[in-house]
């Protein structure tokens, strides 16, 4: 049995679980996980307010360690490892979380993981399906991060697209606010979405049919804009439409990208637009043409959450990769350090 202590403080969930590394189902992976949300900080501002979000993580995170031990029946004594969130993400969010799992391992005398916020969301498919094995191909769509990988064993990623401007959860969170949604965005599109004719508004498609597999999400997010500001369009007409035109762009770009990359054992969804239904329903059709199965972890693992950064965690410490007390925080912390340059000067990388 290998217990890990995961830490996830990137953005504005405070997040705490204990993994067991070895359960053989999702179930029994996860012994018990805590999420404090922040939504009620934040709604006032329309997004996250970074200095908020840190003050928030160091009020709540200490008490949900201890809380989270106590739902799962241990001690940090009985904890083999402590993995904490090393970035990337709002650096002092990731600051609290790092410097609480530093003290935590020095005073348990436990090893430290310092663990990739992306590796977490890009592993987090295999928490859930003990049957996922490499390579596979991941789309992580998230408020952040928008980019297609092959995932090719632990630490191996090649990026194969990226965002040249906007991330879709980021284009999800602007249209909300343009259309007076309020925070947060994603869901609250999609809700209103499921009441609109998809067909009502014409929007544009960026970059589809384009030989490179990259993605741009900023002219659809202008688009909706200005036809919001022409009084002309149904609210939930021009959310469904902007929700099916992103879609197309995801599934056009994801078929480009299938053509690049290496024999793969699944398509994979990760992040947190993943939880998006219609967008879970169209990636059926690209992995069955594709003839591949598509993977798509539980709605709890899509957005931040402890659960998959303990993973990762777990992961990582069944091949002794551990990392000192003097690890530092990073804001960015790309998964392909190697990735060739892409034109725009928004790129997410």
């Amino acid at each position: 049995m290998a217990l890990i202590l995961g830490i996830e403080s990137s953005c504005d969930e405070t997040a705490v679980a204990v993994i067991d590394g070895l359960g053989a189902t999702y179930g029994a992976r996860v012994v018990a996980q805590r999420i404090a949300s922040q939504d009620a900080a934040h709604r006032p501002y329309g997004g996250v307010v970074p200095e908020i979000a840190a003050r928030a993580h160091v009020e709540v995170l200490a008490p949900m360690v201890a809380a989270t031990l106590h739902d799962a029946g241990i001690t940090l004594e009985a904890i083999d490892a402590i993995a904490a969130t090393a970035g990337p993400g709002l650096i002092g969010g990731v600051m609290v979380g790092l410097v609480t799992g530093k003290a935590l391992a020095m005073a348990a005398g436990k090893p430290l993981i310092a663990v990739n916020h992306l590796e977490g969301h890009a592993l987090s498919p295999r928490l859930a399906d003990p049957t996922l094995v490499y390579p596979y191909l991941l789309l992580l769509v998230s408020g952040g991060h928008c980019q297609i990988l092959e995932v090719r064993a632990l630490g191996d990623y090649r990026r194969i697209a990226t965002t040249i401007d906007d991330a879709l959860g980021e284009a999800f969170d602007k249209t909300a606010k343009i259309l007076g949604l309020g925070y947060p965005g994603g869901p609250a599109v999609e809700r209103m979405a499921r009441d609109g004719n998809a067909r009502a508004v014409p929007l544009p498609r960026p970059l589809l049919g384009s030989a490179e597999p990259h993605f741009s999400f900023a002219g659809l997010k202008s688009a909706v804009m200005r036809a919001h500001e022409t009084g002309l369009h149904d609210p939930a007409d021009l959310a469904a439409a902007f929700q099916q035109a992103a879609i197309d762009c995801v599934l056009d770009r994801l078929r480009v990208a299938l053509r690049l990359s290496g024999p793969v054992s699944a398509l994979v969804v990760a992040g947190g637009v993943a939880a998006n239904q219609a967008l879970r329903g169209a990636l059926q059709a690209v992995a069955d043409d594709a003839g591949l199965r598509l993977v798509a972890p539980p709605l709890p693992l899509c957005t931040d959450n402890a659960a998959m950064i303990g993973w990762a965690g777990a992961e990582r410490y069944a091949l002794g990769l551990f990392d000192p007390l003097d690890v530092a925080a990073r804001p960015r912390w790309p998964l392909d350090a190697n990735a060739a340059p892409v034109r725009g000067a928004g790129v997410k990388a």
